[in-house]
């Protein structure tokens, strides 16, 4: 893979613009206007996932968060400020929790053995191992095992976007977004949509009957 240098960086920019106005000299104009993106994208720091590429989306389309490991923590301010800001202002249509195969985050959490701030970042997604392990424990190839746990973790971290109190009051006026869990095939460079267990939340009362 051909890595560029950082010049290469403001010339790519440069080229960019020319391109985007040779096919619409509108083109910044409209995208200064106040944004109202029908997708919150939750997913992974990592450098190899670049979800505007891999979806084909526009500047605009998506509102972005991104974290080690696509975390979502009920204390952690910065996810809940992103969610407030996109439920409640932005009235985004769509949530997605995107989750990928080879993740170093989730890699970490099944050896445990990480060090300093990662160690307690990953934590959370040790304890979906340890929930999970007799499932895992039975998957005999090592790397299914990673990809297993990355698919646990997007659904876990679907699930605690349920629990906030952001998603809990959309739920009580009954006008909410739809909320999805991916997880990018980093090996073939697909999006696998993972079904949720739907039936068992809503018994729990976790999401309303309309979810």
């Amino acid at each position: 893979m051909k890595y560029h240098n950082y010049e290469e960086l403001i010339e790519n920019n440069r080229a960019w613009v020319e391109q985007k106005l040779g096919l619409d000299a509108h083109y910044f104009e409209q995208l200064s206007k106040p944004q109202k993106p029908p997708f919150l994208y939750i997913g992974c720091s990592d450098s190899r996932m670049p979800i505007d590429t891999m979806t084909r989306t526009e500047p605009g389309e998506m509102f972005i968060h991104r974290n080690i490991a696509n975390q979502v923590s009920v204390n952690d301010i910065n996810l809940l400020s992103v969610l407030e800001f996109a439920v409640e202002t932005l009235q985004v249509k769509h949530i997605i929790v995107c989750g990928h195969y080879g993740c170093g985050g989730v890699e970490a959490a099944f050896n445990g053995a990480s060090e300093g701030l990662v160690a307690n970042w990953v934590t959370p997604i040790r304890d979906i191992f340890l929930r999970h392990k007799n499932e895992i424990d039975s998957i005999e190839v090592r790397s299914r095992k990673l990809d297993r746990l990355s698919e646990l973790n997007v659904l876990q971290q679907v699930e605690n976007i349920c629990k906030t109190s952001i998603l809990h009051k959309a739920f009580q006026r009954n006008s909410f977004p739809r909320i999805h869990g991916w997880v990018l095939d980093i090996y073939h460079g697909q999006i696998k949509e993972l079904e949720l267990p739907l039936s068992v939340w809503k018994e729990r009362g976790l999401v309303p009957s309309a979810f």
